[in-house]
């Protein structure tokens, strides 16, 4: 009996478990892989692998047999390759055990399926399968592979590490359908994680939105994984957690150091672009004052991209746009940006409602009156990290000092 694997060992005690569709792989090959993280987990938690022994917890001792028996399955070797970082297939067995000493619940418990009577599940339905979707997210944050530049990165996670460590950083609880931007940094499966890139965002089929990533782990491993898949690992880890930005102020953050330039130095990254757009659109406002009125934006990809449907896009005042400036960002919160420039130029925000394509008024936002030369200065202050020392005079059209406390008392 020590040699029977899942299926056989269900079978010899009666149980019949039903068929559960995976896409591209067997229930068979699902139950391997769920059992497996469940010891890729113990793994990570206590760094050692699990032990037999009856002083030990009693699902220490399951996942020890049930490593005992994957380490016996070729097949088992090439399916969980991908999975098996720590190489524990390939370890120094600890000294097994026979399945024979273990009663009938304790094998029904370390194959997953419940013995109570008084379950309200029925007994032959496996306990912890998860959806389709929850096994989807797990398979991507599992299907990493090597990062070849991760020297360029490595600088970073060193950095949040100490400031983690130096409570300049907290660890959050990530929660729900919280947002996912590049430069944010998370822990999942016991990694740090690094958002290097964020593609253009897209709408699921249940009209959510997604995009695609490229999630740098502190190991110097990455995966190319969605959006939506890291929001739901993050949510069904009890460990994960979102850290949040340095304490640095109230309004900048980390922000606004010396690494905010148009190159980057060895330890930064690039987040993305500054955009500065000016509208085609043929509406007699927008005409008269077109070399006035310039939309901001901040994005992680393709400029190019973000605008070929403009004319489609009430965003983009439904009609062509031409890029009037760009800006390469390093090292930034984008989100943040994005209010610095809604702050600095909310007085003279352009106040226009067109209809969208279904005849819906729209109220565009990041569309602002205001010179591009001012737009060049905002940008260098920006840099410098004086932005806070300065407002926008819609008089004179240009960038004044801000007044101080002694000024208004």
């Amino acid at each position: 009996m020590a040699d029977l694997d899942d299926d056989e060992l269900l079978e010899a005690l009666g149980v019949e478990v039903a068929p559960i569709k995976a896409g591209g792989r067997t229930p068979r090959e699902e139950r391997i892989i769920a059992g497996f993280e469940d010891i890729l987990r113990f793994h990570e938690a206590h760094q050692r692998v699990p032990q037999h022994g009856e002083g030990r917890d009693i699902f220490e001792r399951l996942y020890a047999v049930r490593l005992d028996q994957l380490r016996k399955l070729p097949e088992a070797h090439a399916l969980l390759a991908g999975l098996d970082k720590p190489g524990l297939l390939f370890a120094a067995p600890a000294t097994p055990i026979d399945v024979d000493e273990l009663g009938e619940d304790a094998l029904l418990a370390e194959l997953g399926v419940s013995s109570d009577a008084s379950d309200p599940a029925d007994i032959t339905v496996l306990r912890h399968v998860r959806s389709h979707a929850a096994r989807q997210a797990a398979q991507e944050i599992a299907d990493r592979t090597p990062c070849a530049d991760f020297d360029k990165f490595q600088p970073l996670f060193e950095r949040v590490e100490r400031e983690l460590k130096d409570g300049l950083r907290k660890a959050l609880a990530f929660k729900g359908e919280a947002s996912v931007e590049q430069g944010n940094f998370f822990i999942v499966g016991g990694q740090f994680a690094y958002v290097a890139e964020k593609g253009e965002e897209f709408e699921t089929s249940s009209r959510q939105p997604d995009a695609r990533l490229r999630l740098i782990y502190g190991n110097g491993t990455e995966s190319n994984l969605l959006m939506r898949s890291l929001q739901r690992a993050l949510t069904q880890d009890g460990n994960g957690r979102r850290l949040s930005e340095p304490d640095a102020g109230p309004l900048f953050g980390p922000l606004f150091g010396p690494k905010f330039g148009d190159s980057a130095e060895p330890d930064d990254i690039a987040t993305g672009t500054i955009y500065v757009l000016r509208s085609l659109s043929k509406h007699p406002f927008i005409s008269e004052h077109r070399m006035l009125i310039h939309k901001i934006g901040v994005t992680g990809g393709k400029v190019a991209a973000r605008i070929a449907d403009a004319e489609n896009n009430a965003t983009y005042l439904l009609a062509p746009v031409e890029v009037a400036a760009e800006y390469k960002l390093h090292n930034l919160s984008r989100t943040k940006l994005e209010n610095i420039f809604h702050r600095l130029f909310s007085a003279v925000q352009l106040d226009l409602t067109i209809e969208d394509r279904f005849g819906k008024p729209v109220k565009p936002r990041e569309w602002f009156v205001v010179p591009l030369q001012v737009i060049d200065e905002a940008v260098a202050r920006i840099r410098d990290g004086t932005i806070t020392e300065f407002l926008y005079d819609s008089q004179t059209a240009r960038l004044a000092s801000a007044p101080t406390r002694g000024d208004m008392a």
